[in-house]
Parts: structure tokens; C-alpha cells; sequence
């Protein structure tokens, strides 16, 4: 079986949830106290986020990530944040071993759900810049996003709570999610590995596509092809 490698620390809160999931899914997949061997590299958040070089200075920081995992024997990688997935393309040709698209992942969940029509909350920038969106439509799915003053409100409900570990504005996204799936909206994508920290299947009326979930399963899952 392969060794997993994973872009962590962006943010520290999520890819703690990652490995908590990494530790479900192998419980339920392999016989007891068998865990695939997983090397974590934790980015300095603060360091990426405010790169003066923007997403340039970014995708070197996440390279360099990816270059340490792949010395350290990761045979599959994958970046624990949706928003990065901007540069994936990058990052995937500057390394050998095989980088595990969160996207990619999440598309062939909605797939295996028969979902068609999908609300995508995350950062502003997975919200509002094609790469995310353009990648689900070219599959055929419909794709919906927030207004600009609902953007705002989950963006800043991201930076300010989640990634901080505070979680006080679950009541504002539940409503915000009913409110598209009266609008027709099959499943929502929580598309920052932040946002699963505040919304669980069962706490909304239509499908939830837990990204950081959903992205640790394929990883485990190509690992052991």
C-alpha cells in the first residue's frame, strides 16, 4: 500500500478533522489497528495566506510541500483545503507521485449520490473565481453560489470563527442552506474543510458533501491501488 502524503495546516483546524477521519475510514475499511502510513506536512497558515507574492508565492509554498512529502516516501498526495485546488495543475506537474484532486473527489460522490444540482459554499475565492465551478459543470452538474452579501457572511464566518476553532454562526448557515434547498438545490458542497466543523449530515434537509471527508476516503482509497 502506497504512503499518503497531505498538505496540511491551511487550516490547522481542518486538517486535525482530516485526521480524524483518516482514522474512521481506516477503521471501517481494514482489520483492527491497521492504519496506512500518512506523513503530514503542516504549512505556517499565516505565512501562506498573507504571501506578498499571492497565489504565485502560494503555489511555490505548496510545491516545496509537496516535494518534501514526495522525499519522505508519500506515493499519493493531497492538498487538505479546497481553495488551493486554484493551482492544483501546478502543483500535480512539479511532483511525481500522484496528487489526489479534492474536486475530482467530490464530483464523483455527487455522482454516486445522483445529485445534479449543487449549492458551493467555501472561501470567497472557491466561490466566486471559475476553477472550482467550471470543473463541476464541465461533469454536468448545475452549480450554485451565494449572493455577494451571503459570500461575505460565509467567508467571514470561515476566517474569523472556524479557523480559529469557534463555531458560533451554525444557526446562519443552516438557514442559509434551507434557503436554496427550496430553491431546488439536491446537495450542498462544503467545499473549505473548515465548514464540516460546523454543519454534519442530518443537520440539513438535502445532501451534504463533506469535502475533507469525502477527499480523505479517496486518498485512502488510491493508496491502496
Amino acid at each position: 500500500m502506497k504512503r499518503i502524503g497531505l498538505i496540511g495546516g491551511t487550516t490547522p483546524e481542518s486538517t486535525e478533522y482530516y485526521y480524524r477521519k483518516y482514522i474512521e475510514i481506516s477503521r471501517e475499511l481494514f482489520e483492527p489497528y491497521f492504519f496506512p502510513e500518512l506523513v503530514v506536512f503542516s504549512m505556517n497558515f499565516k505565512a501562506f495566506r498573507e504571501n506578498p507574492r499571492g497565489w504565485e508565492g502560494r503555489k511555490e509554498m505548496l510545491i516545496e510541500a509537496a516535494k518534501a512529502l514526495e522525499r519522505a516516501g508519500a506515493g499519493v498526495i493531497g492538498i487538505a483545503a479546497n481553495t488551493p485546488h486554484i493551482v492544483f495543475p501546478d502543483v500535480q506537474e512539479a511532483v511525481d507521485a500522484e496528487m489526489v484532486s479534492i474536486i475530482e473527489a467530490v464530483a464523483n460522490e455527487a455522482e454516486r449520490r445522483g445529485l445534479k444540482k449543487l449549492l458551493l459554499l467555501g472561501t470567497k475565492t472557491t466561490m466566486e473565481m471559475p476553477f472550482y465551478r467550471e470543473a463541476l459543470e464541465k461533469k454536468g452538474f448545475q452549480v450554485v453560489v451565494p449572493n455577494e452579501e451571503e459570500r461575505e457572511k460565509v467567508n467571514s464566518i470561515i476566517f474569523n470563527e472556524l479557523a480559529l476553532g469557534k463555531l458560533e454562526s451554525k444557526p446562519y448557515l443552516v438557514e442559509l442552506i434551507e434557503k436554496y434547498a427550496q430553491e431546488g438545490v439536491e446537495g450542498v458542497i462544503l467545499g473549505c474543510t473548515e465548514l464540516p466543523l460546523a454543519i454534519k449530515p442530518g443537520d440539513v434537509s438535502i445532501e451534504v458533501l463533506d469535502s475533507a471527508e469525502i477527499h480523505m476516503r479517496a486518498l485512502i482509497e488510491r493508496a491502496m491501488e
